[in-house]
């Protein structure tokens, strides 16, 4: 597949560990000496704006933003999957973390959901409490980008 393919300006994607965002150009950059160009991407929750070589970007796990059909299996898995709760909690930070590490929309909602569950029966660490709030606000952010998506199916995931 050519990078060309993959994203044009103005497509809506989603960057594992940070969120949706959109690609706002494709410029060309000499670094050290050496042109390449790079995906300009705009970060919608935290105002960032990130660039990536294109050659690079396969490896980065950016991926377009879910569709609706894909949501639908997702809001099931988020209501009636079942948790692990019996790792210990620094095995479960590691373990959410690489799910988040993924972008795949369905391991971040696996975290929300899981963390949540436990925030209901007893406190979160801090540790955990962070992570909680960004897994939901990664989430949130591709949510919001979803055509055909409705209220209901968002507040699905609060």
């Amino acid at each position: 597949m050519e990078v060309d393919d993959l994203f044009q300006i103005g497509d809506n994607i989603v960057y594992p560990m940070h969120g949706a965002g959109i690609i706002k150009a494709i410029e060309e950059k000499e670094i050290s000496g050496e042109k390449k160009e790079y995906y300009v991407i705009k970060m919608f929750s935290s105002d960032m704006q990130v660039m990536i070589p294109t050659g690079k970007i396969l490896n980065s796990n950016i991926r377009p933003v879910t569709d609706i059909m894909a949501l639908k299996h997702i809001i099931h898995v988020f209501q009636h999957g079942e948790s692990d709760k019996l790792l210990p909690w620094k095995q479960r930070y590691k373990v959410n973390t690489d799910k988040i590490k993924t972008g795949k929309i369905q391991e971040c909602a696996e975290v929300v959901r899981d963390l949540m569950r436990m925030k209901k029966e007893k406190a979160l660490n801090s540790s955990e409490k962070r992570l909680l709030a960004h897994a939901h606000e990664i989430l949130m952010s591709e949510l919001g980008l979803i055509k055909g998506i409705t209220e209901n199916q968002i507040k699905s995931f609060s």
